[in-house]
C-alpha cells in the first residue's frame, strides 16, 4: 500500500497485476522515507504525487467516502471535494511516512475479494523485526487495476474510517464545511 525515482506507473501496462501496482506503489514509498531527511512535507508530496495518482484511485475513493453528498453536489463541489481528498491523503501519506529506519515491505499473497475486488495482502517490516499489516483493497477500472482501500492490522479500513469522520461533518456543516476543513488540514500538515 518503489524504485528510486518518482515516475509514474505506466496507466495499465499489459500483465500488471495487483500486486505489481501495490510493490510500484510501495517501492515508491520507501525511496521517499530514505531521502526524508533532505525533504520537507511539500518535497515528499511532490514525490508521492505522481505513484499515489497512478496506484490509487481517489477520486472514487472519495466519492464512496461522502456518500449521498456526492450525488447532490455541483461539478464544481465535486472538483473542489476531489482536489482537497487528494490534497490530503498525499499530506497524511507525507506526514505517516516522513523518516526512514531501515524499514521495508513485503507481499505476502494476493486473493479475490467482494465484488470483484482483489486484495493484496502486505507488511510493513520495522528494523526490530516487528510486522504491521497493510492490506490494499483493489478494483479493476479500464486504466487497470487501482487500490480503493487499505486496511490496517488486518481490520481497520481506511475508507470506512474516513466515510465515518467525513459523514459528522457533512450532517454539521455540508460538503462546502468538509471541503474547508480537509483543505485547512491538508495546509497545516504541509507546513510541518
Amino acid at each position: 500500500m518503489l524504485i528510486t525515482t518518482s515516475i509514474p506507473l505506466p496507466a495499465h501496462a499489459v500483465g500488471t497485476t495487483p500486486s505489481d501496482i501495490v510493490r510500484g506503489f510501495q517501492t515508491h514509498l520507501i525511496d521517499v522515507m530514505k531521502k526524508a531527511d533532505t525533504l520537507d512535507a511539500r518535497g515528499r508530496i511532490k514525490k508521492l504525487s505522481g505513484p499515489v495518482d497512478s496506484a490509487f484511485r481517489l477520486q472514487s475513493i472519495g466519492r464512496i467516502a461522502i456518500g449521498s453528498f456526492w450525488n447532490t453536489a455541483s461539478d464544481s463541489q465535486r472538483q473542489r471535494f476531489t482536489d482537497a481528498f487528494r490534497a490530503m491523503s498525499l499530506s497524511t501519506l507525507a506526514t505517516y511516512f516522513s523518516g526512514y529506519s531501515g524499514e521495508r515491505f513485503e507481499i505476502s499473497g494476493e486473493q479475490p475479494g467482494p465484488q470483484n475486488t482483489q486484495v493484496v495482502f502486505t507488511h510493513i517490516i520495522k528494523s526490530n523485526k516487528s510486522k504491521t499489516a497493510i492490506d490494499y483493497v483493489m478494483l479493476e477500472f479500464k486504466e487497470g487495476w487501482r487500490i480503493i482501500d487499505v486496511i490496517l492490522d488486518k481490520g481497520i479500513s481506511e475508507l470506512s474510517v474516513r466515510r465515518s469522520e467525513y459523514n459528522l461533518v457533512l450532517r454539521e456543516q455540508g460538503l462546502e464545511g468538509l471541503i474547508k476543513l480537509l483543505e485547512n488540514k491538508s495546509n497545516e500538515l504541509r507546513a510541518q
